[in-house]
């Protein structure tokens, strides 16, 4: 059986989608990174097992190290078997694995992308539907732009007539404003805007997908999304873990928020706010998500930042009954670091709708779970009819949980059964796994097939990720200039995260939600 023959899939013959992805050869930078073995190689092994991956298809694994092909699937098997989200099945394995190759090559040697041209033009002279290619950087940012630049001096970036040539871009999209502005003039020059996939794969997962269908698709909800019934709405990323595997040196140069609120969590957010589109096209889209960001009231300055923005750092403490150190403790991280590994946010959005409404965002390390979720606090009712039975439990609270249990719930207030008058909060509850009998898919894999179907929908654009970094750019500014930079709170780890954190809430009569 050749690698380009239908993969014979005993768990799934009859085969439908709504997604019409193109064959591609689909070239991976970094293909030795640690995202292609534990995501884009699951993912697309998944696709495959469920049918959904196009066939013919091609993968090319591009990187400086000496490998052969055969070491090069070995090394992805490998790690296969341990994380991909349908297990691992030996027969499936055997012929997807034939559709990958690996191509040594040095990031900065122009030689080397000419001999990929050539590699590609012999795939594309064997089969004739394998004229698409899809570049995906997955290495180091410190590349981006040799990368780049070797694709456009190898004409790799000019798609063959009736044929396309896309380039996906992992995060992060930049460190600042000024280095996202130089990223994007990069990519510019070598592929058009509508060719480009800036990828974070937040906005892959199945549940940030259903917030605009849960919005604008149920009307129960979206007369009630504005400042008249919302009193605050709260977003939080929780994570469990430190600085394992030696992160320590790239975070403790990044940080939380431009880590992870920059990109993941400010996309989020406008997912949360936006005004309904025009219509369901990727620009349609995305055109309401950036006056979103548009719309975030600038922090600007001390003063500002100070009252707003709250800084921490864990230090020594318990998670799952395990002794861990503090992070100025961790490996490769400076004793005297300033990075925050804690950061939490109130923000306004000066736009009619939300007006008023305060938007709360967290994001730790080393706090009690891993998890991630929304929640929308609608106003109490007025205290006239069950004044006597009024309590801080009785608000409506719509979750929307990201991962890991995607799903929602909504709690409301109901009377316990018996003679007496007494009111408790209970919990309707919907988790995807249950509904509909199977787990959602992973991320990267809605993302890849959306890059091979030449849906932007779920990527950011150009003038979103500068934005971001605009609104990101002063708060960092605040911290880092003057003589007397703002204060860095600590939390022990294994908490929710200092306790200065919990006064932005308190002053709106608010408490963070426990996950």
């Amino acid at each position: 059986m050749s690698a380009d023959d239908p993969i014979h899939n005993p768990f799934r013959e009859n085969f439908s989608s709504r997604q019409n992805p193109d064959s591609c050869v689909l070239v991976i930078f970094g293909a030795t990174g640690d995202l292609t073995h534990r995501k884009l190689i699951p993912a697309l092994y998944n696709l495959a097992v469920d049918g959904d991956l196009p066939t013919p298809q091609r993968v090319v694994g591009f990187a400086r190290r000496e490998k052969s092909d055969e070491v090069f699937r070995a090394g992805l098997e490998d790690v296969n078997r341990k994380v991909s989200r349908q297990g691992h099945d030996d027969a499936l394995w055997a012929q997807f694995s034939q559709t990958i190759t690996y191509h040594r090559g040095e990031f900065q040697d122009t030689d080397d992308y000419r001999s990929l041209a050539k590699k590609l033009d012999a795939i594309h002279d064997e089969n004739v539907a394998l004229g698409n290619r899809l570049f995906y950087i997955a290495s180091a940012p410190e590349f981006f732009d040799e990368i780049l630049i070797g694709l456009k001096e190898a004409g790799l970036n000019e798609a063959k007539p009736g044929c396309w040539s896309r380039v996906v871009v992992e995060k992060p999209f930049g460190t600042d404003l000024t280095s996202a502005e130089h990223l994007n003039q990069m990519v510019g020059q070598t592929f058009p805007e509508k060719d480009t996939y800036r990828i974070d794969h937040y906005l892959g997962k199945e549940t940030a997908q259903n917030l605009m269908v849960l919005r604008f698709a149920n009307t129960i909800f979206e007369p009630l999304w504005n400042q008249h019934h919302v009193e605050a709405v709260q977003i939080t990323c929780s994570e469990h873990l430190g600085m394992e595997g030696g992160r320590g040196g790239y975070y403790d140069k990044s940080g939380a928020l431009r880590d992870m609120v920059q990109n993941h969590l400010l996309q989020l957010l406008s997912l949360v706010a936006m005004e309904p589109p025009t219509d369901l096209s990727a620009d349609g889209v995305r055109d309401e998500k950036v006056k979103v960001i548009r719309s975030l009231r600038p922090l600007i300055g001390a003063k500002a930042v100070g009252e707003n923005v709250i800084r921490a750092q864990y230090t020594a403490g318990s998670i799952g009954g395990q002794e861990v150190v503090g992070y100025r403790q961790e490996d490769r991280v400076n004793p005297e670091s300033l990075t925050e590994s804690y950061v939490a946010l109130r923000v306004h959005i000066d736009t009619w709708r939300w007006s008023g409404v305060p938007f709360f965002i967290r994001m730790g390390k080393r706090l009690p779970k891993k998890a991630t979720e929304i929640s929308i606090h609608f106003k109490k009712p007025p205290c006239v009819l069950f004044n006597r039975q009024t309590s801080a439990n009785n608000q409506n609270v719509l979750v929307i949980r990201i991962q890991p249990d995607e799903g929602h719930s909504l709690r409301i207030t109901s009377k316990v059964p018996g003679s007496a008058l007494r009111l408790e909060p209970v919990k309707m509850d919907f988790r995807y796994r249950t509904s509909f009998g199977k787990a959602s898919p992973e991320a990267y894999e809605r993302l890849l097939l959306d890059a091979m179907a030449g849906d932007a929908t779920l990527f950011a654009r150009r003038d979103e990720v500068e934005e971001a970094w605009r609104f990101i750019d002063e708060i960092e500014k605040a911290w880092h200039s003057g003589d007397s930079p703002l204060p860095m709170a600590e939390y022990p780890a294994g908490s929710w995260g200092p306790e200065a954190a919990d006064d932005l809430l308190q002053q709106h009569g608010q408490i963070w939600r426990r996950l």
